[in-house]
């Protein structure tokens, strides 16, 4: 036998072996809106089950603004759904259905390696539990997620990934699941996205304790502008971007803390701060209710003030 039939055979043993394991515990989910729902007609996407008492793992996208779901399984088994909570800031959600049934098992995205084999089970278009493979493209990818926040650590690969495949599992050699297939870009071939494991695990717990993920807020409105060349050096300032306030809610922790329209963000908690992704990525659940400084330019001054983020609205 040549090397490479040798090569082929491999590849092929564990492509087949993931798909034989890993497809009882992918299912396919239809989501039918709620009235009134912006999106007029029912959504079908992926799943897979996260836990073995009846948890599943999905995109948040399927099932946001569903007044029903179901999900049925490879068995043919159909089971009604209800939803645990969801976060649309990284596009994940997570229901449960009153079944016990197989679960995958989780592995990690931090030693992932570009190049290794990724197998991804989904059903697009309606065609059940379809099994695609290719690489790890690249890692570390951002992705705008629906709301607008940047999804950080995310995973490229080449895996053949359509419409229907959202939510579904994308996993290594050994069947672990390492992301959550979530994107395509249209038009583009063999350019598909998953969100990390360690991000969607951190973010399952984060529903099951409070049916969301909580993040902190300043309480205004701003928007990433650049930063002159003069200005950069009068404060001392390494970033060519920053954020400009534009409008501040009423008692909210930047009212209270004495912000004004106008002023430029560019630090926050001790670190450098260039545009509104950067204090996003900032804002999480232990900055809420503390002390923190802010750094801003005001006109030609460089104030540092005392802020209290507070818990940004789950809606």
């Amino acid at each position: 036998m040549s090397a490479d039939n040798a090569l082929l055979d491999a590849y092929s043993l564990a492509v087949t072996r993931v798909a034989e394991e890993a497809s009882p515990s992918v299912v396919a989910i239809h989501a039918t809106p709620r009235a009134g729902a912006r999106r007029s007609r029912g959504g079908t996407g992926s799943g897979f089950v996260f836990t073995p008492d009846g948890l599943i793992l999905t995109n948040s996208h399927v099932v946001h603004d569903a007044g029903s779901i179901s999900v049925e399984t490879l068995a043919g088994d159909r089971f009604e759904a209800d939803r645990v909570g969801e976060d649309p800031h990284t596009d994940t959600a997570l229901i449960r259905v009153g079944a016990r049934l197989p679960a995958l098992t989780l592995g990690g995205s931090r030693s992932l390696k570009v190049g290794q084999l990724a197998i991804a089970i989904g059903n697009p278009l309606g065609f059940d539990c379809t099994v695609t493979a290719g690489v790890v493209s690249a890692l570390g990818r951002t992705l705008r997620s629906g709301s607008g926040r940047l999804i950080d650590d995310v995973v490229q690969t080449d895996a053949a990934l359509n419409p229907g495949n959202s939510g579904g599992p994308l996993m290594d050699s050994a069947g672990r699941v390492i992301g959550m297939n979530t994107a395509i870009i249209a038009g583009a071939q063999g350019l598909c996205f998953a969100i990390a494991i360690d991000t969607v695990r951190q973010v399952a717990i984060e529903l099951l304790r409070h049916g969301r993920v909580r993040r902190a807020q300043l309480g205004v409105a701003a928007q990433t502008v650049p930063i002159s060349q003069r200005a950069r050096r009068h404060f001392e300032l390494e970033a060519r971007t920053a954020i400009r306030i534009s409008e501040i809610e009423p008692d909210g922790p930047a009212a209270r803390a004495g912000l004004e329209s106008g002023d430029v963000i560019v630090g926050f908690a001790g670190d450098s701060v260039a545009g509104i992704d950067d204090l996003h990525r900032l804002l999480g659940e232990e900055r809420i209710g503390r002390t923190l400084p802010l750094e801003v330019v005001r006109g030609s001054r460089r104030l540092t003030v005392d802020l209290v983020p507070r818990e940004l609205p789950s809606g």
